[in-house]
């Protein structure tokens, strides 16, 4: 066989359309897959900006007030559960459903106003799910 042989390197038309339809159909059934994966992963980036709405609402004055918490439930994205805690001084105020386990979370430290004159450093955290 010479060098510059014209049979050399050629697939059969019938197999070539084979691996073309083989590698189509594992390509879509991987993007089906991934499709139907939970959205953790989406939770966890909501879980940030959460916090922050949910901090500006909390401390307008520059200190977070434990009865005012029930207001920033509004502060949640569409079409997620949000729970809110703030804990301070041995105490915890908590609003929203409980959390499941897989739920995104997100904390920060704020100034909590406990009584009169009286303020402490506190936690404030959010926890997010669909």
């Amino acid at each position: 066989m010479s060098h510059w042989s014209t049979r050399r390197a050629q697939v059969e038309p019938t197999a070539a359309l084979v691996a073309v339809f083989a590698v189509a159909v594992g390509l879509t059934l991987y993007a089906g897959a991934l499709d139907s994966l939970p959205a953790a992963e989406d939770s966890r980036r909501v879980a940030e900006p959460t916090l922050s709405r949910v901090h500006e609402s909390l401390t307008a004055s520059g200190v977070a007030d434990p009865a005012e918490l029930s207001d920033t439930l509004a502060a949640g994205p569409d079409g997620y559960h949000v729970a809110v805690t703030l804990a301070a001084d041995g105490e915890r105020w908590r609003v929203g459903p409980a959390a499941p386990p897989t739920a995104a979370t997100a904390a920060r430290p704020v100034s909590v106003r406990i009584a009169a004159g009286v303020v402490v450093s506190g936690r404030l955290r959010v926890e997010v799910w669909s």
